[in-house]
């Protein structure tokens, strides 16, 4: 049985790329579920699974691929969220406004950066972005990063609250242009955003980016499916996935020490990142093979024929 993607078209100045993909229903209910157990688990979205699962079980462009992901971060940051207020976890609504606030204006923005941004380039800023947050929650889970120590904003800042939500209005933008363009979900952002500047405690401040989460993913994925950036059949079949994986995420989440999580984390997003500079390395020595190739011959044939010449 297959969850089928049917073609869409990406516009790209006055030409329009069309894009067709099958994949199977228990695989794409798999990567949703391990998506959504991962991202609720670290207060992010599904992008540190969903974009390279797709990226080699499908032949979509990869701002197709970012735009779906932004589908299914929506049922994450309902289910994930749910969980945290019911069951106990803190959410920092004061910051959590603003980060809101400026996230849904940067989430059309990063849409629409998607959808006219090279492949290339959307996979190295994705791999750096990942490689940037993964390298900084794994120092702080050692002791040795910024974050570690006391928050990099004053007492007297982080006490004021229309300061704070001014703060992060300008911060929502930055990590909502981010998510919708990358297909993140944020939470690689806002997590050690909460932590290094606001001094929020690791729980609350990924319950806190789920929430976020909630109306950057919604504004993401409708400017996603406006400009045809992104497959809903696919994006609501990782959905079903992706649901009840965040649930037991966030679970799990709420039961392991601040310091765990970060190197859980940490080393995971680290993985991912390398994983894509890798693959990127590969692709490029894939592209330069047939053009060493043409010239062995014409070397061989020059060196032949050159005593028929003499």
């Amino acid at each position: 049985m297959l969850a089928s993607v049917t073609a869409e078209q990406v516009p790209d100045a006055s030409t329009q790329v069309a894009a067709a993909v099958a994949v199977p229903l228990r695989i794409a209910v798999g990567v949703g579920l391990l998506g959504g157990t991962v991202g609720a688990l670290l207060g992010g979205g599904t992008g540190v699974v969903t974009v390279p699962a797709l990226d080699r079980l499908t032949t979509l462009r990869r701002g197709t691929i970012h735009g779906t992901a932004s589908l299914v971060n929506v049922a994450v940051a309902v289910a994930g969220a749910a969980v945290y207020e019911l069951r106990g976890g803190h959410l920092d609504t004061t910051a959590g406004a603003g980060l809101m606030i400026g996230g849904v204006t940067g989430a059309l923005l990063g849409a629409r950066i998607a959808a006219r941004a090279g492949d290339q380039a959307l996979r190295m800023a994705f791999a750096a972005v990942l490689a940037t947050a993964g390298t900084e929650l794994c120092l702080d889970a050692a002791g040795i990063g910024p974050s570690s120590s006391s928050p990099l904003l004053p007492a007297a800042l982080r006490g004021d609250v229309p300061a704070v939500v001014a703060l992060t209005v300008v911060i929502g933008i930055v990590v909502g242009t981010w998510s919708a363009a990358m297909g993140l979900g944020g939470g690689s952002l806002t997590v050690p955003v909460l932590i290094l500047l606001f001094g929020v405690a690791p729980h609350t401040a990924e319950g806190t980016s789920l929430l976020v989460m909630l109306p950057n993913s919604v504004a993401a994925s409708a400017q996603h499916l406006r400009q045809r950036t992104a497959s809903a059949p696919l994006g609501a079949t990782l959905a079903c996935g992706a649901a009840p994986g965040a649930i037991l995420g966030a679970s799990v989440g709420l039961t392991l020490s601040s310091t765990v999580l970060d190197w859980v984390f940490g080393l995971f997003i680290l993985f991912v990142a390398t994983r894509e500079l890798r693959r990127m390395h590969l692709a490029r020595r894939a592209l330069t093979r047939p053009a060493v190739t043409r010239l062995g011959p014409r070397r061989g044939s020059r060196r032949a024929s050159g005593p028929e010449h003499r």
